[in-house]
């Protein structure tokens, strides 16, 4: 997938982004910077609580920097999780999938559509009705369940019209129409794809003229736009001419599609008869391709295992039973904390208990009635063996396996209470959310909630992935009974929200409503939900749409002070996460070098651009204390011409300082692996190349002086200076030294981190 634009090409980005005028924060009043009214802004007239609100100010710094340092904490550990690609046949991130054609903003090339719609079988009816609005309109919106084949159908629209050769693009599902309506930017010719599309921030943003002069301008470019979304669009008024009910193709029709196209496996005639009656009962047309593959690769028995889902027919076993609280709080519990310290799930487990115990007393009615045989999860029995007990009962379940714990512990193992395969989990809390109402949720949900304040971090880590399976079956009470109040709460709360978010992602058409979740926490609701908005677009959701991520960041740095810097530490956030993802780490460095290019000089823009330069030059990585530069010119290829520019627009600032030192400190930790050679070199000409003989002379001068310090002056750092310097070729005039000393005055540095030789 290529990113949405790149700088380079001279698309805009804008230094104070605002993806649309009506639904976007305003701009603070300020040109010089003050804090925003209401945010951290205490002027003469602040009243008699002025002072107390100065001395709370460093309280909230010191815990948006503890939040911070748990979401570093959590990116270290699932950071495979956040940044795999999307199996489409069961919407999962993992190592070996495959991600599913428009889900990231971008072009779509022609290969991924081919793959999309490898065996694809157009539902006839609603495909014939949606191609037909298509040529008349240039706009459609195809409606209905999620999994029915939306996506697949956008593609073979559109490629229906264009061609097989079409390159197609994906545009972001947040406020997409809003910007479009208003838009000149529309290309000729060109195919657009909105999947998931989840409406407007401000609901007044778009109206039926607009949509109508949308449609008008795709008609007159020969352009075309499809979009995907749930039934509740086909109730707007603005879009309602324009949908069309999509179903899935005919599950047998596409089995034998599927079939023709895969290496053949003979069957014998009960199991070819079981295996249609099981694919007849399918309404994912992902499952059953997914049945095809297996049919193919693995034999019949392996696709009819795979029909069956033998993993879901023992939790939905389980609940016919009606278990008794006994079993049911138990297994509520691990649902939302699988994975942490047996003893710690006891604990939290008996908490659960008391908030149900509480709820019956005060005239609610029961969860469950207890067996005969156990009593009551509440009845203090000791010697029942509660352990034993339930786990005989969650047989086939529920695991247990010894993991080592975080930090002083990491080498100790200790007993954990797992699910015997990850899709348990999923499926115990869409039988729970099905079965259960209010009498089991109240308490459930204050359950959460006081976990979600109170809990350590690895317990509000499992919280928020179970809160985002909650949200797969009903993400409008997670949102407005969770994360609506976590999110403008302690920092504890807020990180178990952004969090949330971010494991939401894990599904694709749920990764639009999270994204507008937190851009909804940007418009005007306070400084903490701004807060929880900057740590939202960190990891997976940053990922996924990055430039809306970028975009809404470098907007959220033009707001009052504590919002600027967790905007900041966000975005060093999303470059320590992308060290990995050349392609992502790259466009992040053009964008914040277009951001800089095109703010006026002196302006508050381009100080606040540069001030994210110089984090971005003297973060560390994720997993090691070393500059995350280092990393980028020995891994990322072309990164050395970007921190090149990057490193020069610092020089010329007055963070000049700071730059030389991080300079310093990527030479040491470069000193050693002669492979790097080549990209020290590139990147001391991409510096040459952006500044002036005299600019270069003094950074010569100034680069030797700073080298001489304790903490740089190890074997090898020297020598890799000279490489970088050696890009100049022929030396400054004499009197060079004595002109442009003062350019860059050289106060002390700071210790540098592991750079000095042992």
């Amino acid at each position: 997938m290529a990113d949405e634009q790149d700088p380079d090409d001279g698309l805009a980005v804008p230094p104070v982004p605002a993806p649309d005028e009506d639904v976007a924060p305003p701009p603070p009043a300020d040109a010089d910077g003050a804090p925003e009214a209401g945010e951290d802004a205490l002027g003469p007239g602040a009243g008699p609580d002025a002072a107390r609100e100065r001395r709370q100010e460093p309280d909230e710094r010191e815990e948006d920097d503890r939040g911070y340092d748990d979401l570093r904490r959590v990116h270290q550990l699932v950071n495979n999780n956040f940044y795999g690609v999307v199996d489409a046949s069961g919407a999962a991130f993992g190592f070996d999938a495959v991600s599913s054609p428009g889900l990231a903003p971008g072009t779509i090339e022609p290969e991924e559509t081919d793959r999309a719609l490898r065996f694809y079988v157009p539902p006839q009816s609603c495909f014939d009705e949606a191609l037909g609005k298509l040529r008349e309109n240039a706009l459609v919106v195809l409606t209905g369940q999620g999994n029915c084949g939306r996506g697949a159908g956008s593609l073979a629209l559109l490629r229906e019209i264009l061609g097989e050769e079409a390159r197609l693009r994906s545009l972001s599902p947040a406020n997409a129409l809003a910007e479009l309506a208003a838009s000149r930017d529309l290309k000729p010719g060109q195919g657009y794809v909105i999947l998931d599309y989840v409406g407007e921030l401000n609901v007044e943003a778009v109206q039926a003229y607009a949509i109508g002069r949308l449609s008008e301008e795709l008609r007159r470019k020969g352009s075309y736009l499809v979009i995907t979304a749930d039934g509740a669009t086909r109730r707007r008024l603005a879009l309602r001419d324009h949908c069309v009910a999509w179903q899935a193709p005919d599950p047998l029709e596409l089995f034998e599609c599927c079939r023709k196209l895969l290496p053949h496996a003979a069957l014998a005639p009960d199991t070819e008869q079981e295996l249609r009656e099981r694919i007849g009962e399918q309404r994912r047309p992902a499952d059953v391709i997914a049945a095809a593959v297996v049919l193919s690769r693995e034999g019949a028995e392996k696709a009819l295992d795979t029909l069956r889902d033998r993993c879901r027919e023992l939790v939905q076993e389980l609940f016919r039973k009606q278990p008794s609280a006994d079993d049911l709080i138990p297994l509520a519990a691990l649902a939302f904390l699988e994975g942490i310290p047996e003893r710690t799930f006891e604990k939290e487990c008996a908490v659960l208990a008391a908030h149900v115990r509480n709820w019956e007393q005060s005239g609610g009615m029961p969860v469950g009635e207890p067996d005969d045989e156990t009593g009551t999860a509440s009845s203090g029995a000791v010697a029942q063996q509660s352990r034993a007990r339930w786990k005989e009962r969650a047989m086939g379940l529920v695991t247990i396996e010894y993991r080592p714990g975080p930090g002083r512990n990491a080498g100790r193992s200790e007993r954990r209470l797992v699910f015997a395969e990850p899709r348990v989990r999923e499926f115990v809390i869409e039988e729970l959310h099905d079965l259960y109402g209010y009498e089991l949720w109240y308490p459930l949900r204050q359950w959460l909630g006081e976990l979600a304040l109170l809990g350590d971090l690895d317990t509000r880590t499992e919280v928020a992935r179970g809160v985002a399976l909650l949200a797969r079956r009903a993400v409008v009470e997670v949102d407005e009974n969770m994360l609506s109040v976590w999110s403008e709460g302690l920092t504890s709360q807020r990180v178990t929200a952004a969090l949330t978010l971010q494991f939401m992602c894990d599904v694709e058409h749920l990764a639009p409503q999270a994204l507008n979740i937190a851009l909804s926490w940007t418009d005007n609701s306070g400084p903490g939900r701004a807060v929880t908005a900057a740590m939202a677009l960190t990891g997976r959701l940053g990922s996924l749409y990055r430039l809306e991520a970028l975009n809404w960041l470098c907007f959220l740095t033009q707001r009052g002070a504590r919002i600027a810097f967790s905007a900041h530490r966000s975005l060093v956030l999303l470059l320590q996460n992308a060290e990995q993802d050349p392609e992502r780490a790259l466009f992040i460095l053009r964008y914040v070098r277009t951001v800089i290019a095109k703010a006026a000089p002196g302006s508050r823009e381009r100080l606040i651009a540069l001030r994210t330069a110089v984090q971005f030059l003297e973060a560390a990585r994720l997993e090691a204390p070393e500059p995350v530069t280092a990393e980028l010119l020995r891994t990322v290829p072309d990164s050395a011409r970007h921190l090149g520019s990057l490193w020069a627009d610092v020089l010329h600032s007055g963070n000049r300082s700071q730059a030389v030192s991080a300079l310093c400190r990527t030479l040491v930790q470069l000193r050693d692996d002669p492979s790097v050679t080549g990209a020290v070199r590139e990147l001391g000409e991409a510096m040459r190349n952006a500044m002036s003989r005299r600019q270069w002379a003094a950074l010569c001068h100034h680069l030797s002086i700073a080298l001489k310090h304790p903490d740089y002056a190890v074997p090898g750092a020297r020598q890799l200076a000279q490489v970088l310097l050696g890009s100049l070729r022929g030396r400054p005039p004499a009197d060079s030294r004595r002109s442009t000393a003062p350019l860059i005055p050289t106060p002390p540095f700071p210790s540098a981190q592991g750079g000095r030789s042992k």
